[in-house]
């Protein structure tokens, strides 16, 4: 049986320019980066003897997009890079890459051509904030685009009636597990105490995926005067915005608060369970997402890796998650309240060979005329399928 594909189909409102891509997720596996490739169909007729370019774009916006302060807009083109593809400065068989490509061209006709981008190694992963239910506008994000677009050179402006844009995001899976285990060991003294009180909590494993509960140790040895109540455990996510103004936003993703208690001379030894999930932050405003596409679900944001050689302040925002547990001594004397936290990772899992395509049809809503019509359609009816309505489309190919 072939393997079937995901192709994404959009089209400029005057018809004269379209773009077709195979995906829009695009991995950093920390020493490459998967390039961006696709194929342009152009309409000469509408054209009017203009030129077609394509432009991929990284930006960091941080706050609306109307949003000025003292004449500084609050967005960035952290990357930008535009080539022409018609008329085409190479054959296209120097720019086509993938099987895939190979097939588009074959069956879009002499009107299709392709194109090819590379990314640099110093650009962040797409990430976003999610907003709360009564924003509006667009969000904080460091954010990917493909434009498409065409004009009598690439500095003129952008005519919206001819011009494409498809929002792609650049993700990082986790690296190969080390075998580091985080823990923190911690001793605190307490006024007219004469023996402290010693923490100990640990993770069994230091990057946990997506989905996956984490799993605390905690080892609480109370050889004070005093006595621990209310223990809390929690997963903070921190985003720190290093690109402007260096903000903190700190997130509680996931909380258990047990009614265990450790009373003076007593020993607590107990393993509890939390689930940072976004299932349970939906509509939370301030909560770092990994990039969303249109009708695609997404999760919490992945831990930022930032390669050694790449300055922090181009990353726009660093996201990194630990575990804190907390808890009051309470005495004769007043009651004070002791911490202890734990850094982790939380990261897509690397994928396996031949599961790309199950990730992505489980996560997309498509409608199911769509979605069946897909599964039942060879090559040979590509583009009757093409035609049919949506913004993407599932296709088979050989």
């Amino acid at each position: 049986m072939s393997p079937k594909h995901v192709v994404f189909k959009k089209v400029s409102r005057d018809k004269s320019v379209a773009v077709y891509m195979a995906k829009r997720d695009f991995v950093d596996h920390c020493d490459s980066v998967d390039p961006v490739d696709g194929v342009i169909v152009i309409d000469p007729a509408q054209l009017k003897g203009k030129k077609v370019y394509v432009m991929l774009s990284c930006t960091f916006r941080y706050g609306r997009q109307d949003m000025d302060v003292m004449g500084v807009a609050f967005r960035r083109d952290l990357f930008v890079v535009t080539r022409q593809v018609y008329p085409e400065l190479q054959d296209k068989e120097k720019l086509t890459h993938t099987r895939v490509q190979q097939k588009l061209l074959h069956k879009l006709g002499d009107n299709a051509y392709p194109f090819f981008f590379e990314f640099p190694d110093n650009l962040p992963c797409s990430v976003s904030l999610q907003p709360g239910p009564n924003d509006v506008g667009k969000k904080c994000a460091v954010e990917f685009e493909v434009k498409a677009f065409c004009g009598e050179n690439q500095d003129e402006k952008i005519d919206k009636q001819s011009s494409v844009r498809l929002t792609i995001r650049k993700i990082q899976f986790s690296p190969e597990n080390t075998e580091v285990a985080p823990f923190a060991d911690m001793t605190f003294e307490f006024l007219m105490s004469e023996k402290p009180l010693h923490v100990k909590l640990s993770l069994p494993k230091e990057t946990f995926y997506h989905g996956e509960p984490v799993k605390a140790n905690v080892e609480i040895t109370n050889s004070s005067s005093r006595s621990i109540k209310d223990i809390s455990l929690s997963v903070e996510q921190v985003t720190n915005v290093v690109l402007y103004s260096n903000d903190k936003y700190v997130k509680s993703v996931a909380k258990e608060e047990p009614e265990d208690s450790v009373p003076s001379g007593t020993t607590l030894k107990k393993e509890y369970t939390l689930y940072p999930l976004l299932a349970y932050n939906k509509d939370r405003r301030g909560i770092a997402l990994d990039g969303r596409l249109k009708h695609e679900d997404t999760n919490l944001a992945s831990s930022s890796i930032v390669k050694q050689e790449v300055l922090k302040e181009v990353q726009g925002m660093l996201i990194s998650y630990k575990v804190v547990l907390k808890m009051i001594a309470s005495g004769t004397v007043g009651s004070s309240e002791v911490s202890v936290e734990v850094p982790f990772k939380l990261m897509n899992p690397k994928s396996e060979p031949g599961k790309d395509l199950k990730c992505l049809v489980s996560h997309t809503a498509l409608p199911s005329d769509v979605c069946s019509s897909a599964y039942q359609t060879g090559v040979a009816n590509l583009d009757s399928l093409f035609q049919s309505k949506g913004f993407f489309h599932l296709i088979t190919s050989e």
